[in-house]
């Protein structure tokens, strides 16, 4: 880098570091534009044109002002009658003047250039090391590509080929499966690969399959994955404004919900689609070059999809007047620097051209002129601005109905009594749809939930009506003794089966028997051998795996006033109408059940 100076002329030097700098303002106002113009606009395909637009201005600006400035650098000169003198007294006037202001301008040219070097180098080396950068991703991706990847199934390929042919897709699309990802993504640009992650395939539902495939399909259709390299040059290039970076993400999470938008037209489910995306979240690994159906932020994501977004209206009015302001500080920002870069590019006139001066006169710009017409061209025409604030209103009143509709479910749970939910669980309720009218009917019914017992609730299926029914058997259930019933299958009918058989389980024990497999025909089963099993009995039984079987063969072999908890004792020590026939052809005789648990702990036998 220290000889980078000797790469390019000092003209061109101090040109490209002014048009870096100018960019600075031009960035600024682009993105304020950018926001000003979407602040009332909801559409997701709209918005997603005009961020790409600001972005190629963004790249398109520092080219328009590298050549401006490249004119500005060798002024035209105009001689005339007027600016002609042809008097001693006038030329000498000149010289002086000139030959008194060389010293400023030689001592500003002999500054700025080094400050401008600088500007360059560092601006250079940026692009190297995001340049590095992109090519080590890309050699990431095509590793994965050659050595990480294989096809998928028969049957998969052919419901992967038929979504895409429902899609309008006629080009060459390869469907592999990886297991270095865990949510579908897309890579490749004249020859793109879907890829299906194992993990992807195995935790989401098939509906749900389907919607992430067509949204990477929508991504394939529309090209982003060229949109997406144009992204990531401009992000490159111009890495050093802030504006470049959220610009950039701002088409990425348009981007996303267009596909969002095409995937829910094709599976027709938006809360399913809204739980793969929940799901993917948690499993979120995905190279930057790659697009993948869980980029973008999750909340903001799910929120849209739901259509329910009570904060935008609220802060809409802010965040157009804060862009506003921006958009006019930029602009303020833009005069400034053109008066000083046409001073500092006026100051770097060869001698040359100053020892011409004194015979003609050079006409140059004015700083004032420029801020002149920078007004005119921001001063919009009375009836345009007339027709702007009526659209304004209009749009307005719009997105005030639009919020009322919206906000309809956070009013409706506010009036429920939850004021100080956070976003997560407002997210994770309307999903799980846990309604108003469900909390209400809950609380009727002597509870008190959680958002996150609600949330259970809900995803368990326990509705009012299993609980009015379990509370015909135990009126004291709570919230968690009905999820853990829930959760293992006990119903109603199994609860009345016992009790018709003189049982009384509590919940943990209608668990336990549940977790067993406890029936009311295996209880019947056993008083049918004359034992009469309380709870825990039963469920010690089942779990050693004595069946009616077994205490009838034991019966059989003499021992025939076994109770339920000998009976598990024999099992556990492995005592079997085999070995206890064994040892009385051994010459053992009068056994007992210790005895022949002693015969089996010696090993004798």
């Amino acid at each position: 880098m220290s000889n980078f100076a000797n790469w390019i002329s000092p003209e061109l030097l101090r040109t490209l570091g002014w048009t870096l700098l100018h960019f600075l303002w031009q960035g600024a106002g682009l993105a304020a534009l950018f926001a000003v113009t979407t602040a009332v606009c909801r559409s997701a395909p709209t918005r997603y044109a005009l961020a790409v637009g600001a972005l190629v201005l963004m790249m398109v600006s520092p080219v328009i002002t590298f050549t401006w400035l490249r004119r500005q650098a060798n002024p035209a000169v105009w001689t005339g009658a007027a600016g002609v003198s042809t008097g001693a007294g006038t030329s000498a006037q000149n010289v002086t003047a000139l030959s008194s202001s060389r010293a400023p301008a030689a001592e500003s040219r002999s500054v700025q250039p080094m400050a401008m070097l600088w500007l360059v180098e560092a601006w250079f080396l940026g692009v190297l090391l995001l340049s590095l950068r992109t090519a080590g991703g890309l050699f990431l991706i095509e590793r994965m590509r050659r050595k990480e990847i294989k096809p998928v199934g028969g049957e998969l390929f052919e419901r992967c080929v038929a979504l895409q042919r429902r899609m309008g897709l006629d080009r060459v699309i390869q469907y592999c499966e990886c297991h270095q990802l865990d949510a579908p993504a897309v890579l490749g640009w004249f020859r793109p690969v879907v890829l299906l992650p194992v993990r992807a395939l195995t935790g989401l539902t098939e509906d749900q399959i389907k919607a992430v495939i067509a949204h990477e399909l929508a991504h394939i259709r529309r090209l982003d994955c060229f949109v997406n390299l144009f992204q990531i040059a401009t992000e490159t290039l111009l890495f050093y404004h802030p504006a470049v970076w959220w610009m950039s993400q701002r088409v990425r999470a348009e981007r996303e919900n267009c596909c969002d938008d095409e995937a829910i037209a094709i599976c027709g489910d938006a809360v399913n689609y809204a739980r793969a995306l929940t799901l993917m979240e948690e499993w979120r690994t995905a190279p930057a070059l790659m697009m993948a159906a869980n980029r973008s932020p999750l909340a903001e994501r799910v929120v849209r999809l739901l259509e329910w977004d009570g904060t935008a209206g609220r802060i809409g009015v802010a965040g157009l007047t804060g862009s506003f302001l921006c958009l006019l500080g930029a602009l303020l920002a833009g005069n400034a620097f053109l008066g000083v870069a046409h001073a500092a590019l006026g100051a770097g006139v060869s001698p040359k051209q100053e020892q011409g001066s004194s015979s003609v006169m050079v006409v140059r710009p004015e700083a004032s002129s420029a801020k002149e017409r920078t007004a005119e061209a921001a001063k919009p025409s009375g009836s345009a601005e007339a027709k702007a604030q009526t659209n304004k209103e209009k749009d307005q009143k719009r997105a005030s109905e639009e919020q009322n509709k919206k906000e309809s479910y956070l009013d409706a749970m506010e009036a429920a009594g939850f004021k100080n939910l956070t976003v997560d669980e407002l997210i994770s309720m309307k999903i799980q749809g846990v309604t108003p009218a469900y909390v209400k009917e809950v609380r009727q019914l002597g509870f008190e939930p959680t958002p996150d017992e609600l949330v259970g609730m809900r995803v368990q299926g326990i509705t009012p009506e299993y609980i009015r029914e379990m509370r015909k058997f135990d009126a004291n259930l709570n919230i968690d003794e009905l999820m853990g019933m829930k959760v293992q299958g006990v119903t109603p009918e199994y609860i009345r089966e016992f009790h018709e058989l003189g049982l009384q389980p509590s919940a943990d024990d209608l668990i336990g028997l549940k977790v067993q497999g406890v029936t009311s025909n295996y209880v019947k089963e056993m008083r049918a051998t004359g034992l009469k099993p309380n709870n825990d009995e039963l469920i010690g039984m089942k779990v050693q795996g004595i069946t009616p079987e077994y205490v009838k063969s034991m019966q059989a072999a003499g021992f025939k006033d076994l109770d339920c908890d000998e009976l598990i004792s024999a099992k556990v020590q492995g005592i079997t109408p085999e070995f206890i026939e064994r040892a009385r052809k051994h010459g053992f005789q009068n056994l007992t059940l210790d005895k022949l648990m002693a015969l089996k702990n010696a090993d004798i036998l």
